[in-house]
């Protein structure tokens, strides 16, 4: 081929190629439009960790469509009350929170059973029936009818039992007891003689402090030792029984993500899902240094002794019985999860529990 040939067929490749690159950007253009949401969340930014989930989800998105699809992160209270997100979402007054569905369960009790209920699966358990086991499908099915649509944002993982102001032994510890414990569970707890009480975050340790309340359970080691319970309420209990595995959703106005091309779908499901497991990571991570801090501080750890965990178990058996019989929508997605349960923890007691049973033993002779 003679160099003039060769430049002639060169430049009909590349004007060839140009115009095709150029044909292509609009079409890229097209699955790429600007969207701006607002997301309301239900923690203060106080809770990196928690809070945090909804900064990951809006990270991811912007940097993976070049700041195209852009979600706007607020903080519980300066758009609506943490506790209102979800309704904010349902009316179309917002296109998107951060929360938990269990702050919903008055409304219904079915907002609570794939977010946390007591004695439910781990988060390692609830993560497998969300994205394998169809709990994702099944909670959207009930949302729905509220014009959402959710996908899980995050898990602390099994959080601690609360801050007691003295000792709790046995059942008859727990009569008269007041606590602040969040709804579901204060549903069970009520069946042993506790007195339930619906306190806001900032409002825990001035009670603690004056006796108006004798316990409470927030978080976990990193999130409570932030709010310095242990300075009023010395004695910490575990585990938390009431949320062995509590996952953190993003609800979705449904209209709005049904807007959205496909393409933004699918991005805003992938972000969402590592959002989820970059909150439990970050527990994982945190924790560790902050239980041993609150314990150099003169934080008493507690188990619940047996007598009290299987109480508690039987009890919550009893009020699931009467949900099931009363309210479909909770009881398909409860026997579904009950179906999983009893498979996940034939399996967790065979390798997991005998591999970290062992690797504990050898952290407790001083051998890590």
């Amino acid at each position: 081929m003679d160099r003039r040939s060769f430049l002639t067929k060169a430049s009909v490749g590349g004007a060839a190629a140009a115009a095709s690159a150029a044909l292509a950007a609009p079409a890229v253009a097209q699955t790429m439009p600007k969207v701006t949401w607002r997301l309301t969340s239900s923690f203060p930014k106080s809770l990196d960790t928690i809070y945090g989930g909804a900064d990951a989800l809006s990270k991811f998105l912007s940097e993976a469509t070049d700041g195209n699809f852009q979600i706007q992160v607020f903080p519980a209270g300066e758009l609506v009350p943490g506790l209102q997100a979800a309704d904010e979402v349902t009316a179309g007054n917002i296109e998107a929170c951060h929360t938990v569905g269990y702050y919903y369960w008055g409304k219904d009790p079915t907002y609570a059973v794939a977010a946390a209920v007591p004695f439910s699966l781990s988060a390692r358990g609830i993560n497998a029936w969300h994205y394998h086991g169809g709990g994702i499908d099944l909670y959207n099915e009930f949302l729905a009818q509220h014009n959402i649509y959710a996908l899980p944002g995050g898990n602390t993982g099994v959080q601690m039992g609360g801050w007691f102001r003295k000792e709790i032994n046995t059942v008859a510890d727990m009569q008269g007891l007041k606590m602040r414990v969040g709804g579901f569970a204060g549903k069970v707890m009520e069946r042993l003689g506790v007195v339930p009480q619906q306190i806001a975050g900032g409002d825990i340790y001035p009670s603690l402090e004056k006796g108006t309340i004798d316990a409470a359970e927030w978080v976990g080691p990193y999130d409570d030792e932030k709010l310095g319970f242990f300075k009023v309420a010395p004695y910490y209990y575990y585990p938390g029984w009431w949320e062995g595995g509590p996952t953190v959703h993003f609800y979705f106005n449904k209209a709005a993500y049904e807007g959205l091309p496909p393409a933004y779908q699918s991005l805003l499901r992938t972000a969402a899902m590592a959002a989820d497991h970059d909150m439990l990571a970050k527990y994982d991570y945190k924790n560790p240094t902050a239980i041993k801090s609150l314990v150099a501080q003169g934080t008493q750890l507690r188990p619940f002794s047996p007598e009290i965990l299987e109480a508690c178990f039987n009890a919550a058996n009893e009020v699931y019985a009467e949900m099931e019989a009363s309210n479909p929508a909770f009881a398909k997605i409860w026997q579904s999860i009950k179906a999983f349960r009893s498979e996940n923890y034939t399996w967790a007691q065979i390798a997991e529990y005998n591999y970290d049973t062992f690797m504990m033993i050898q952290q407790n002779a001083g051998k890590l």
